[in-house]
């Protein structure tokens, strides 16, 4: 029951927001939150188990929610701003020498795999293209993998990005 309320609230919250001034009395009409009480209720009795897996309820803490547009804006743009810069550099002079590593994820949490999975694939140059479901370990195509990567049978996540721990990040929000 804790799960169903849980994503009914928050499919229930990012409806308001989409929808906000859209009604003459308030910010609401009465149609729409009548809309979006109904979808909610749809979409949670769908999905309950997406938001609150194995009944661990530590992502319905609402600084973990503010943790992602710090992260976003922060290191993780950095990082996008970096590689980008780093590819078109790549395309330019040539030197790409590309291959595919094992990163060692070191998370516990399908979420946190997740999104690093995707922080991975959205930086310039590298992509996720399997996971390892006993290990957690992901399969990353990089653009330019150098003799010391070559060498390592796995790579910490860590090093495949410039300036940020963005696995530390992701831990914080995930974990």
């Amino acid at each position: 029951m804790i799960a169903f309320l849980v994503t009914f609230l928050l499919v229930f919250f990012i409806y308001l927001l989409l929808t906000a001034g859209s009604g003459s009395v308030g910010f609401w009409s009465a149609s729409e939150l009548i809309a979006g009480a109904g979808l909610g209720i749809v979409v949670a009795g769908i999905t309950r188990k997406f938001l609150c897996r194995s009944d661990n309820y530590r992502m319905t803490n609402p600084l973990r929610f503010l943790l992602i547009p710090v992260y976003i804006l922060g290191p993780f743009l950095i990082e996008v701003t970096v590689a980008n810069i780093d590819v078109a550099m790549r395309v330019i002079t040539g030197r790409i020498r590309p291959g595919i590593l094992r990163v060692s994820s070191g998370m516990k949490t399908d979420l946190g795999i997740f999104m690093l999975a995707n922080s991975i694939t959205l930086t310039p140059g590298t992509i996720t293209v399997d996971i390892d479901e006993e290990t957690n370990d992901l399969f990353v195509h990089k653009i330019n993998v150098t003799a010391d990567e070559e060498g390592k049978t796995v790579t910490p996540a860590r090093e495949l990005f410039s300036f940020a721990d963005i696995p530390a990040w992701i831990r914080r929000i995930a974990e």
